[in-house]
């Protein structure tokens, strides 16, 4: 008797190329995508004052940028804001991972984890305008404080994504073993549990730095005097107008972020490898 075969059985996917126009779609669309931030790098060297004139190449908006105080005030604000709200975030989201992923079934699991991975979903300014209401409610006004918490709140689950997926693809029996041979649960924690978790809590730190060092608009709802970060300082520089000093400040910052989403990216790598060996 012949044996009916399913319509997806022996099928291969087609290639990208398949599908007539859709290369070229493709693209032009990293054309759109990518040529602004080119444009920038390249202006960022111009010589001349003028931004779109070219006046040759040269690092004069560099050394101008490094030896601005206004700028160094802001990057420093960043760097506060950024390292105390990725500890923090960290964490707690590293708590709730081992709560969600090692504290077996409980009443409010579901509704827990879709608390925490809910800032993901709702828009930026949403949680920005909720966060100032909330601050002007208690009538909190701590300065860079309030900004330090509200990106805290912010990157927590930034943090948590990549901690619960590392804890989900551990395996328990080395923790088991360590339990076997008389350690003691902190013991057990300590000495076996955070080492295996740790590439999941430093690429989860490393998504919460950059998403912290790159967050404007929440910075700019409860920012008060004295709390400018580098993003919103950038932007006040544009109002007053465009020099070849704001692209130099925004290719420092774009290579940043570049270079740490990169290493996460590795992490990310390593841990799914680790995961499946």
């Amino acid at each position: 008797m012949q044996r009916l075969s399913s319509p997806r059985q022996g099928k291969k996917a087609l290639p990208v190329g398949h599908y007539r126009g859709l290369g070229a779609w493709t693209i032009v669309f990293f054309v759109f995508l990518y040529l602004p931030i080119v444009v920038l790098i390249f202006y960022s060297f111009n010589a001349n004052r003028m931004v779109m004139n070219w006046g040759g190449f040269g690092f004069d908006w560099y050394l101008k940028a490094f030896q601005n105080d206004d700028i160094q005030k802001a990057v420093w604000n960043s760097l506060i804001v950024a390292t105390v709200a990725t500890v923090v975030a960290t964490a707690i989201a590293t708590a709730g991972a081992l709560v969600l992923a090692r504290g077996g079934n409980f009443r409010g699991k579901t509704v827990s984890l879709g608390l925490i991975t809910l800032p993901l979903m709702v828009p930026e300014i949403v949680t920005a305008v909720a966060v100032l209401i909330f601050f002007a409610a208690i009538g909190l006004n701590w300065g860079l404080g309030n900004v330090i918490i509200a990106h805290t709140t912010f990157c927590i689950p930034f943090a948590f994504m990549p901690i619960r997926a590392r804890l989900e693809g551990m395996d328990t029996s080395l923790e088991q073993a360590a339990r076997d041979l008389y350690a003691s649960p902190w013991e057990a924690f300590r000495f076996v549990t955070v080492p295996l978790l740790m590439p999941g809590i430093v690429a989860g730190a490393m998504l919460s730095f950059v998403i912290s060092m790159d967050d404007f608009i929440i910075t700019l709802m409860v920012g008060g005097a004295g709390s400018t970060t580098l993003p919103v300082y950038i932007y006040s520089m544009i109002r007053r107008g465009l020099t070849p000093e704001i692209n130099a400040v925004s290719t420092m910052l774009l290579f940043v972020s570049i270079a740490i989403v990169t290493a996460y990216w590795v992490l990310s790598r390593k841990t799914q490898q680790d995961s499946v060996h």
